[in-house]
């Protein structure tokens, strides 16, 4: 067993990276990844900033819904790896201090689990009580479907014993029967087992629907929660450091349910945020962001939300409104084939129109928003994405390392790789690549990277308190985010437009700002509101720093701004723009918005 140490609540503070092992790197040139391949490039992640390191599902399954439908809860599918690989390569990310995260599917299994197998050969199976049954598909009426596109109900006729069985997702994706104290019993053996092994954290499918019950809509019911906590007990005493991630796609106000009293889950995701960041980036306007930061409630003190801008499913508009939901589609998937159930299955550059000023800013949201970043493989190298896919599978296909065959993801023929790499003039891996990007130092993958530095070095962004300033200029969102005496002002443009705005700065008077990628000392504040100018679409991190702590302030040491493979030790800042004449008091331009694109 491979764990690290640390405080309890560690979760706070890392920077998630999300892959599936069959898309970072194939080691055996079968043409899927595998966690051979993984644990190569594991010093990529640690270079980039990544701490904690989420995994799609890996163990044996059909791969109808690539991984959910879970055949076997123990062994690995068997082509990416062995038993053995993946200790190995649990043992080498904790050498790099990085954390593992895998998933547990709680929900439902494959229709060809031996427990589903079983269960549908005979009434009188003993796994037979593992899923829902019913003679008619009459029950449950109030409770939706999710899959709305490509199932017309939550119950499926099963002819070998003539009866119907309930799933939330697939057809072929069967619940389990929480009623069942022997399906309870089951999944705290799975949980055991990997965290046993040395696993940090489990991301918990699809928690809300575990239950059903006549007259709900079968979801967030408060069975759900006696179980969870049932969960987390058992978890605090024989696995302490270990965390729960909860997917639990609702509003805030119903998540927050999930956290129970601190007793529940230790972090769940804050959906709704994400599809408002790209209204507000579309709009040029903030209101929309307030507005859900001003629904979201107090959490727990040892709780934390989990936010992201992009991952393996689509960009869900579950929880937006139907005229939300219509601007969404009409301004990032004008093409049919883009959508997917309620969202838009895309990449984060495509959506951004491969703009770096507005994927830049789209990252400087997610990493100065109260929470926990998750990063989404190849977003930080600008990854393009394939609508002739099916399904989800157009935003998951091979990481593009190099300009060599198959983007140097795998040596298989390229009629051999699990999907194809992405080939065409604007993202095709001859232009988008790791090894392209690793040489200049304003690339998107090293200028993802400062960034990832600069927040690690300050704690308040996963830690801290946040104050959102009225800036009354509605393309401008501006807040401070404060640990004990630590303050931060962020500030963000979100419109195609340079800016000027005026802020209330005059509980800091006298105070220094310090930019925090240069360290430059911006001038002190001296009257109560403090004119900035922001390029479009630019950004500011700022320190405000005390009077009595301004010598300190001017003598920080400069961030090192490293290229990715470099030998760490002091080097210049080649690259980057050396700072001229300080700008007249109370007037300061953004970062962002010169950048040269790479």
């Amino acid at each position: 067993m491979s764990t690290l140490a640390g405080v309890p609540d560690w979760y706070k503070d890392v920077i998630i990276y999300e892959t599936p092992v069959k898309s970072f790197y194939d080691s055996n040139a079968d043409g899927i990844g595998d966690f051979s391949g993984l644990t190569t490039r594991l010093d990529y992640l640690q270079d980039l900033g990544v701490s904690a390191l989420w995994l799609l599902p890996f163990t044996d399954s059909p791969l109808r819904d690539d991984g959910y439908d879970i055949r076997d809860y123990y062994t690995l599918y068997s082509r990416y790896g062995t038993m053995e690989d993946f200790q190995n390569f649990l043992t080498e990310a904790h050498r790099r201090g990085i954390r593992v995260i895998t998933e547990l599917v709680l929900n439902h299994t494959s229709n060809t689990h031996p427990w589903f197998i079983s269960a549908s050969a005979s009434r009188s199976s003993p796994f037979r009580d593992y899923y829902v049954w019913n003679d008619t598909p009459d029950r449950y009426k109030d409770t939706r479907v999710i899959f709305s596109d490509t199932e017309k109900s939550n119950w499926t006729w099963e002819p070998r014993t003539r009866q119907y069985y309930w799933h939330r997702f697939f057809h072929h994706q069967p619940d389990l029967n929480f009623d069942n104290p022997k399906v309870q019993e089951e999944l705290f053996k799975v949980v055991k087992f990997w965290f046993s092994l040395g696993v940090d954290g489990l991301r918990c499918d699809a928690v809300p629907y575990l239950y059903e019950r006549e007259g709900t809509s079968c979801e967030n019911l408060p069975e759900t929660h006696a179980f969870i906590k049932r969960l987390r007990s058992e978890i605090d005493r024989d696995f302490p450091g270990r965390m729960l991630l909860a997917e639990a796609n609702q509003w805030p106000q119903d998540v927050l349910a999930y956290f129970g009293q601190g007793d529940e889950f230790h972090m769940a995701y804050h959906f709704p945020l994400m599809p408002r960041l790209f209204i507000a980036i579309a709009r040029g306007d903030h209101q929309p962001v307030i507005d859900i930061l001003d629904q979201t409630p107090a959490i727990p003190e040892n709780c934390q939300w989990a936010i992201f801008l992009r991952n393996h499913d689509e960009l869900t508009l579950e929880m937006v409104t139907d005229q939300e939901r219509d601007y969404l589609w009409s301004t990032y998937a004008q093409d049919p084939r883009m959508r997917l159930n309620i969202g838009i299955r895309r990449r984060l550059a495509p959506l951004m129109q491969n703009d770096r000023r507005k994927i830049d800013l789209m990252h400087s949201l997610l990493l100065t928003l109260p929470g926990t970043p998750i990063l989404y493989y190849g977003d930080e190298i600008g990854m393009g994405d394939n609508v002739h896919l099916g399904d989800r599978n157009g935003v998951r296909t091979p990481m593009q390392w190099s300009s060599d065959r198959n983007g140097g993801f795998s040596r298989a023929n390229p009629s051999d790789l699990y999907v194809p790499v992405i080939q065409n003039p604007i993202y095709g891996y001859q232009v988008v690549n790791v090894e392209n990007q690793i040489r200049y130092p304003t690339s998107p993958l090293n200028s993802l990277r400062q960034m990832l530095s600069v927040r690690q070095e300050a704690r308040l962004f996963g830690r801290g308190a946040m104050k959102i300033l009225n800036t009354k200029n509605r393309s401008v969102l501006a807040y401070l985010r404060e640990m004990g005496k630590d303050v931060v002002l962020v500030i963000n443009n979100l419109s195609d437009r340079t800016e000027s705005v005026a802020i209330d700065l005059s509980r800091f008077r006298n105070y220094v700002p310090v930019e925090l990628f240069s360290k430059n000392p911006f001038p002190t504040i001296r009257s109560a509101h403090f004119h900035f100018t922001l390029s479009p679409y630019g950004y500011f991190w700022l320190s405000l720093t005390p009077p009595d702590h301004r010598e300190q302030a001017v003598s920080l040491e400069a961030h090192p701004h490293r290229r990715l493979g470099d030998s760490p030790g002091p080097e210049s800042l080649s690259g980057q723009s050396t700072p001229g004449d300080p700008p007249p008091p109370g007037k300061t331009a953004s970062r962002g918005g010169k950048r040269r694109r790479t």
